[in-house]
């Protein structure tokens, strides 16, 4: 771990992010898998750094004839993972959290030596969310980069192409998916070393069941009993209101009146019109964020009034900037920021930049650390020996380690390791998802602001352990 600010400065030196589809790390380097490196589409380059750790060749080895997984005597040059992202498109406000999380671990996990003492990099990719692009960014980074990993792809995009992603049989370890979807997808089964059940997809991320069931739990709580629904047609936006509603009405709340609403809408006065003909306590919000000012600048401009309840990705100053004082008491439940290692990672993201910390900034670091720790623990970097090392770096039984210069050293003295997290304790189940607390941001005048917290414990009741 650095001791200063200037041992940032310094780590940052040597990152590079080229443009729209940037690529951290260094250039020109051969990553696992052989095949052809790509340059004018977004791509590493053409291979052929001054470095000397790559040819570009394709044949999976390094200049000095060393296999680049990691399997060879010299051990690799250089390691690179690919993230999809969303770099435009509706969510791109969250990425630049996200992607200096993820710079600020691979600068970290260099610092500290690196994966089998070899240089770890990212290609990051843009996608817009959109599953089409995700199809070939994803095809892209493992089939022309030879990626052993990916770490990235929301709920929008995996859930679509579940049978698509799973023929890879590439490791998919992401901080964005809330679906419920996931909740019984993905992981190891908790069998380690039999790939033959396992389906490739973690997440670092609680999901929708866990964070919604917080915030449902808080809305009865005080006395929100009765609720009217405002949501997008987008697997994302429905299944945060399907997470709520399920332990929300499970628990004696009623869903006075329910309105489904396309996304980009000039003017949403109509379905406003609809759902407040009803009589409820408050109203729940799951939209992207250029649709939530929309609709809540015309719930302002209309008077409705009432509580407003927001899904967690619209905890914005934009929002509160744009809608006014009317959005003030607004709250959102997201997931908490209370993993055992949050301090720590939030000193070395800090020196990384400004980027905004969000809900799935702290999950992307830890996405980047269990990776690297699998890989170091495993010996090599293929998606096979990674898959098989998620479980066993993250769950109970070992030293427990927060970084991934921590687990290096541990692993080296032979002992077994538990990761824990910046987001969670990343505890992977067994269907690869992990558990925490819940934060809830009221809006006020100085934007969003955490005001109460949703302690892990007490929403466990409510999420069996065999349905996540």
């Amino acid at each position: 771990m650095p001791s200063d600010t200037n041992d940032l400065v310094n780590r940052r030196t040597f990152l590079t992010v080229t443009g729209s589809s940037g690529i951290v790390g260094l250039s020109g380097c051969v990553s696992f898998g052989g095949g052809e490196e790509s340059g004018g589409d977004g791509g590493t380059g053409d291979g052929s750094g001054d470095d000397g750790s790559g040819d570009g060749s394709g044949d999976g080895s390094s200049d000095d004839g060393s296999s680049d997984d990691g399997s060879g005597d010299g051990g690799p040059d250089t390691i690179s993972l690919g993230q999809p992202a969303s770099l435009s498109g509706q969510w791109d406000f969250l990425q630049p959290g996200v992607s200096q999380a993820t710079d600020a671990a691979v600068a970290h996990i260099n610092e500290a030596g690196g994966p089998l003492d070899a240089e770890l990099e990212v290609i990051r990719r843009d996608t817009a969310v959109d599953p089409q692009e995700a199809r070939t960014v994803t095809t892209q980074l493992i089939e022309n980069d030879g990626v052993p990993a990916i770490v990235g792809l929301f709920s929008s995009e995996i859930n679509p192409l579940w049978d698509f992603l799973q023929d890879f049989e590439v490791p998919m370890v992401t901080p964005w998916p809330g679906s419920t979807f996931l909740d019984t997808r993905g992981g190891d089964k908790a069998t380690p070393e039999d790939l033959s059940d396992d389906e490739w997809l973690w997440r670092t991320v609680v999901g929708d069941t866990v964070h919604t069931s917080g915030s449902a739990v808080y809305a009865l709580e005080n006395d929100l009993d009765t609720l009217g629904v405002l949501n997008g047609t987008t697997e994302g936006e429905r299944s945060y209101v399907e997470g709520f509603l399920s332990v929300y009405e499970d628990n004696g709340g009623t869903v006075a009146e329910r309105v489904e609403v396309e996304i980009g809408g000039s003017s949403y006065q109509s379905a406003l019109s609809r759902l407040f003909d009803a009589e409820f306590d408050a109203f729940l919000v799951s939209l992207p964020l250029e649709s939530a000012i929309t609709a809540l600048s015309d719930w302002s401009d209309a008077g409705y009034g009432r509580q407003p309840i927001l899904s967690d990705p619209l905890a914005q100053q934009d929002l509160v900037d744009q809608v006014g004082s009317d959005i003030h008491g607004a709250w959102a439940g997201s997931p908490g920021q209370s993993g055992p290692s949050y301090d720590t990672f939030e000193e070395i993201y800090s020196g990384e930049g400004d980027a905004e910390i969000n809900a799935w900034t702290p999950p992307a670091w830890d996405a980047m650390q269990v990776i690297a720790l699998a890989i170091e623990r495993a010996g090599e970097a293929t998606p096979e020996a990674i898959e098989r090392n998620l479980g066993p770096v993250s769950r109970d039984g070992g030293t427990e380690v927060n970084t991934f210069a921590e687990g290096k050293e541990a692993l080296a003295n032979g002992e077994e390791i538990s990761y824990q997290g910046a987001a969670t304790p990343t505890n992977f189940t067994q269907h690869g998802n992990v558990f925490g607390s819940v934060t809830i941001s009221t809006a006020g005048e100085n934007g969003f602001e955490a005001t109460s917290e949703v302690p892990a414990e007490d929403i466990r009741e409510y999420v069996a352990e065999g349905e996540y």
